[in-house]
């Protein structure tokens, strides 16, 4: 079964339902005070180009492991999950929607851990460019679980509030994307280059790593289970998202 949003209904992990039933409360709460974004409620958008490391090791996942002959188009977008004002530590997000032979999809990372038990939790930054921003919860691929980071190699984002953008800055945020099982060690296999989006209307970009999948991954049961409820609450599904 598929509800409207095209989100997978979820009839099991009674514990992980129980937990994304009280996010949703939390979050519809949170809502009515920050509409129509719960978190993240501004952000800067970038673009640019990812490209994959030549005989990069693999992952079992098409996306990483099925490196495209050129580098691939992206928008993305950097914000501070809570809106506190910088220098004040918050959790970033970096969003991006990646175009992979005309179909979009999305990776959503947050601040996060380099190593395990961190990598798996959520740690807040006062900057983005010193901070590593992973998936935080694993996808299902054909090997198993695989979960995926990026840490920036040099640069940095213009901002990360609308409101704080310089007159003029075309510099690039350079980050490089790496895999790993849950308890592994990182992999490099991809080089992300982002720049000032010209365009800062974001109201087409709610990501969803669920509905636009990368290629080769799913979502564990458990972890539709944790994020269906709060998706469902606060992100209705778009007529028009925005694409690279």
């Amino acid at each position: 079964m598929t509800t409207t949003t095209g989100i997978p209904s979820v009839r099991r992990s009674p514990l992980a339902r129980a937990i994304g039933s009280a996010l949703s409360a939390a979050f519809g709460l949170l809502q009515r005070v920050r509409h129509p974004r719960p978190i993240h409620s501004r952000g800067v958008v970038l673009s640019g180009e990812m490209r994959w490391i030549p005989d990069a090791a693999p992952s079992g996942i098409a996306f990483i492991d099925d490196a495209p002959g050129s580098p691939v188009r992206v928008v993305a977008r950097v914000s501070r999950s809570l809106g506190l004002p910088a220098p004040l530590p918050d959790i970033i997000g970096l969003a991006l929607r990646i175009d992979v032979d005309g179909t979009a999809c999305d990776l959503e990372l947050a601040s996060t851990g380099w190593n395990v038990p961190g990598r798996f939790l959520l740690l807040p930054h006062r900057r983005p460019e010193r901070a590593r921003l992973g998936t935080l919860l694993p996808y299902r691929g054909p090997r198993g679980p695989v979960v995926l980071i990026a840490r920036t190699r040099r640069g940095r984002p213009p901002a990360t509030d609308p409101r704080e953008l310089p007159g003029h800055d075309d510099s690039a945020w350079t980050l490089t994307v790496a895999h790993a099982t849950p308890a592994g060690p990182w992999h490099s296999f991809a080089v992300l280059e982002l720049r000032r989006d010209a365009d800062q209307d974001d109201h087409g970009l709610r990501f969803d790593t669920v509905r636009r999948p990368i290629p080769g991954a799913r979502a564990y049961r458990w972890v539709s289970a944790l994020r269906q409820p709060s998706y469902e609450r606060v992100q209705p599904a778009e007529g028009a998202a925005r694409t690279p």
